[in-house]
């Protein structure tokens, strides 16, 4: 699985020619880790198959990554500015099987070991939790690990997302025909099981979620597409597509902390972190006030929204932040869900991620 979607990426990238994303303002390297992210690309050669995402609440300009699998019990705290890693979090006594997400929340940097190549074998899944350091450095730290299993069955799945404000977890499961929202109780317990409840339906196949540092949109991504989502009364309602930029092999994706751009991830050696600036509708409602009260009441200057504008009916790409190739990228995927369709099976190994 994981060399079909590879391959497929790169051949997009090759056949697309030129392939732009637009920009957010700045100069890489300086900007203020209040500003708009320009992007940066992870330098730490260890981490090889960045497979989840998430800003620092503690450290703002610092983001928390891992690899897949096959990696060890390692958390990295990598600086936004500069790609370099700050501190390596080592988890006491954690064994990792197939570690696919991260999320930081209220009660501190989650990590979900939930994927599953079997799409069902495994019975229950882990989240382990731990405390952000009040100063970043290497060390160990003892994370509290809570058990997971699904209402509705065993699956596979690649995103976690905590909510800011409440604290509370949720899953969007990875299936080929689309997946779901799984929310998981109010509070995790570590000493019982946590079942995770089915409460909407994600049509899309998902590597990732974060919900914006306010709380109230939700982003969710796939390999060639994403969705952006409005938060309200702890149930998604779509706001309309987002816009993906091309990678080797997308797998994250995260809010800067002013919550006006996303951040996409891909595994690979030196793996980009790409940024689609938002607007409008689809920046989250803090923002959206922000900028009433500073320009006389209007939100956004409409030149980036993040969303597909094949979809919404956008400008150009130059403005939009869509892609050069984007029908070419469309066109890639559609043969890519058709092999995977016709194989008829799923690829993969014990604890190792398909990615």
């Amino acid at each position: 699985m994981r060399r079909l979607v590879c391959a497929l990426g790169a051949a997009t990238v090759i056949l697309s020619g030129t392939v732009r994303t637009v920009e957010a303002p700045g100069t890489p390297g300086t900007a203020a880790a209040s500003d708009p992210a320009d992007g940066f690309t992870i330098e730490d050669e260890r981490i090889t198959e960045s497979s989840g995402l998430a800003a620092s609440r503690a450290h703002p300009g610092v983001y928390w990554t891992h690899n897949d699998s096959d990696d060890g019990p390692y958390v990295y705290a990598v600086d936004g500015r500069t790609g370099r890693t700050v501190a390596t979090v080592t988890l006491a006594g954690v064994a990792p099987r197939d570690v696919e997400a991260i999320s930081v929340g209220p009660g501190g940097v989650h990590v979900g070991d939930i994927g599953d190549n079997f799409g069902g074998r495994w019975t229950e899944v882990w989240i382990h939790r731990f405390a952000e350091p009040e100063e970043l450095g290497d060390r160990t730290v003892e994370a509290t690990r809570h058990t997971v299993r699904y209402a509705d069955g065993p699956r596979d799945a690649e995103s976690l997302a905590v909510h800011p404000v409440t604290g509370r977890v949720y899953i969007v499961s990875k299936e080929k025909g689309g997946g779901a929202l799984y929310a998981g109780p109010e509070e995790l317990s570590a000493s019982g099981t946590n079942v995770f409840t089915r409460v909407a339906e994600i049509d899309l196949w998902a590597t990732d979620a974060a919900f914006s540092p306010d709380g109230t949109r939700l982003a969710v991504r796939g390999y060639f597409g994403g969705t952006l989502y409005a938060w309200e009364d702890g149930r998604p309602r779509e706001l309309g597509p987002l816009t993906v930029p091309v990678q080797r092999q997308g797998e994250s994706v995260a809010f800067t902390p002013d919550g006006r751009t996303l951040l996409y991830g891909t595994e690979g050696e030196r793996g980009a972190v790409q940024p689609m600036p938002l607007a409008d509708e689809f920046l989250p409602e803090s923002a959206r006030r922000e900028d009433r009260s500073g320009d006389g009441g209007e939100g956004g200057d409409g030149k980036a929204t993040g969303r597909d504008d094949t979809a919404a009916g956008g400008t150009d790409g130059s403005e939009s932040g869509g892609t050069v190739g984007l029908g070419l990228v469309l066109a890639v995927g559609a043969v890519l869900f058709l092999v995977l369709r016709r194989s008829g099976r799923r690829s993969g190994r014990p604890g190792g991620g398909t990615g």
